[in-house]
């Protein structure tokens, strides 16, 4: 499951309409071992297209290079579809490279109909060509999330 801030996926949204009718992408960034995204870091589609979205290879490896630095790994990656339903397509499927990501789709298409999140936005793990849909729960904070942070121990 994805928890994620709804100050976060607002952002996501913005950030695909902003650049419709090309694809969006980006990422949201989070403490290693957390699996919770926190910074969000919006990119730029280096093919500038509305079918496909790309990073560009030196903006990649910067942010990489500041992730590393601030002890950070990417939580979510994200992309736009702007004519189809947010599912990934094979190109998708073939270019992801993070197991331990969640893979978020937002569609910009006009008759996208929304979801619980209020948007046609859905979040996946893709590994090894496997896609593996999973629950989105947007929260307002991360203090009382269903991710167990909240959860003490016995003392017994």
């Amino acid at each position: 499951m994805l928890v994620i801030r709804a100050d976060l996926v607002e952002e996501i949204v913005a950030h695909a309409r902003r650049d419709h009718p090309d694809e969006a992408c980006g990422v949201i960034a989070g403490p290693e071992g957390s699996d919770r995204p926190e910074r969000f870091i919006p990119m730029l589609n280096a093919a500038r297209s509305p079918t496909f979205y790309e990073f560009d290879s030196g903006d990649l490896l910067r942010l990489y290079r500041d992730m590393d630095s601030r002890d950070e790994v990417p939580v979510v990656i994200y992309h736009s579809h702007t004519a189809t339903d947010a599912y990934p397509s094979r190109t998708d499927i073939s270019y992801a490279s993070e197991p331990e990501a969640h893979y978020v789709l937002v569609s910009t298409r006009d008759d996208a109909a929304p979801n619980t999140t209020g948007h046609d936005l859905r979040s996946f793990r893709i590994v090894d060509g496997v896609v593996t849909e999973e629950e989105v729960e947007v929260v307002e904070t991360y203090m009382f999330a269903h991710n167990g942070a909240d959860v003490v121990p016995d003392k017994d």
